[in-house]
């Protein structure tokens, strides 16, 4: 019954998201080609074509929509999801879903869809989607308050962290769980009917298959201690027998910041603990994002990069690229390629220019290094020898936006917290360059940037970079 409830919610749910999806066509097109003349008329002298012509967005909207919703968990159960999280989540359905879709019409060629149309579009259709969100949430919550779409748990274990759940269930009644009660592992010396805390105590494990046949329960929650895990295969097994969920408090490392994720390798379960990005669909997008920028750059730069090689190969002896062998993703070791901005012996004579050092920890930078010839310095001022690593880029040795990839003997004097910085792929900018760059003379302040940058990174923080990059390349600001 419990299913059947869910897999109708989740049917409505659908419904309601693709509903306000197309809807959100004739709204779109009626405040460009009506409202948008009137307001702009400068910009905007004329309306659209016939809307009839429009619907020829019907078909690849429900196709992307659709496969974006399924694809991000829309319909999976919710109940304990908080807002943002679920605007963040539909967030990015409307974001994917309208690049997508603005892909097609190019592709497609059709030049009879206007491009403020599809700006327009996006954003109504975010705001549909979020108030059809809210207004689902608000009929959830009056529902569970009147008695009705609740489910029953029972809690196992007479710990602070049963404790902790039961409190947490208590101050969050819209979630619709009715807590019945907790059962204890062993006898208690005292035969009290509740514990300390006010939950009424149901028995014992040795009564557990009776109190699930009479009580109605609905769900299991096991908050035991590490120790008593091993006895509790009976316990899982009837629930399974009888089809009761079951579900297990897993903050048995209550100061581990990795998120915690069910996986299942061919039949079998794993527990698994990430502190970086798991999101593929994201993931995906920023490397499409990567290649398509890596070859438009590269393409754009092709001539002012001939002209510095011409320049390089004429003013001092040595190759025109410099390369160097860098840590990547989790330490792989890759050449990252630049345009020479040293002389040809650079790195035997770094032992006698260590002392000109600005930065503590493993990392070497001078504020006038002798080493810098003054072409060289003319380009790292405003970052010109980084171009090549575009190439790196298509490789997929690293990313446009990133930390900072490091040099070997750099990584070998990490301390254990540090080596969490190689966790995801180096970029050729990211939050320390646009953060002052070599103005921050802190190496733990540059990991610590470089850490913020994997704990909070989503497309957003990557687009924000990407436009913070420009002024600060411009401007020539925190340069060596």
């Amino acid at each position: 019954m419990l299913k059947q409830q869910a897999r109708a919610i989740a049917a409505i749910s659908y419904v309601a998201d693709l509903g306000v999806t197309l809807g959100a066509v004739p709204l779109a097109y009626s405040l460009r080609s009506a409202l948008l003349p009137r307001l702009l008329p400068g910009l905007y002298p004329t309306g659209l074509v016939d809307f009839p012509l429009y619907l020829v967005l019907v078909g690849p909207m429900v196709v992307i929509w659709s496969a974006l919703l399924w694809a991000s968990g829309a319909y999976r159960s919710r109940r304990t999801l908080g807002l943002k999280d679920e605007v963040s989540m539909v967030g990015r359905v409307a974001l994917f879903g309208s690049l997508a879709l603005t892909l097609i019409v190019y592709a497609a060629r059709w030049t009879f869809i206007s491009r403020s149309f599809l700006v327009i579009l996006f954003f109504v259709n975010l705001f549909l989607l979020v108030s059809a969100r809210v207004t689902i949430r608000l009929l959830a919550r009056k529902v569970r308050s009147l008695g009705f779409n609740f489910r029953t748990v029972v809690l196992v274990g007479d710990t602070p962290r049963a404790r902790s759940m039961a409190d947490l269930i208590h101050r969050h009644p819209w979630w619709g769980f009715k807590l019945l009660g907790l059962i204890r592992e062993r006898p208690a010396a005292s035969e009290e009917n509740t514990t300390g805390s006010g939950i009424p105590v149901l028995g014992t494990l040795a009564d557990f298959e009776t109190i699930l046949r009479e009580a109605q329960v609905d769900e299991v929650i096991l908050a035991v201690d590490r120790g008593d895990l091993p006895k509790l295969e009976d316990v899982f097994l009837l629930c399974e027998e009888i089809g009761v969920k079951t579900r297990l408090v897993l903050d048995f490392f209550p100061h581990v910041l990795a998120r915690v994720e069910l996986e299942e390798f061919q039949g079998t379960p794993l527990l698994t603990f990430t502190t970086t990005p798991d999101d593929e669909l994201a993931l995906l997008l920023k490397r499409a994002v990567d290649v398509f920028l890596a070859v438009v750059l590269g393409l754009a730069s092709l001539i002012p990069v001939a002209v510095a090689a011409f320049l390089i190969k004429a003013t001092s002896k040595g190759p025109v690229l410099f390369r160097q062998t860098r840590c990547g993703l989790n330490g792989r070791p890759f050449t990252l390629l630049k345009l020479r901005t040293m002389v040809e012996d650079a790195e035997q004579q770094l032992d006698d220019v260590a002392h000109l050092n600005v930065h503590d920890g493993p990392v070497f930078k001078a504020a006038n290094d002798p080493r810098l010839t003054w072409l060289g310095r003319l380009m790292r001022r405003f970052s010109f020898d980084e171009f090549p690593q575009l190439w790196n880029v298509l490789r997929g040795e690293m990313s446009l936006v990133g930390p900072r990839p490091p040099l070997p003997h750099e990584v070998a004097r990490y301390e254990r917290w540090q080596r969490r910085r190689l966790s995801m792929k180096p970029g050729v900018t990211g939050l320390w360059q646009v953060s002052g760059r070599n103005d921050i003379k802190s190496f733990e302040d540059w990991i610590n940037l470089d850490l913020s940058y994997i704990d909070n990174w989503s497309l957003s923080l990557d687009a924000k970079i990407l436009l913070r990059t420009i002024p600060t390349v411009l401007t020539g600001r925190g340069a060596r």
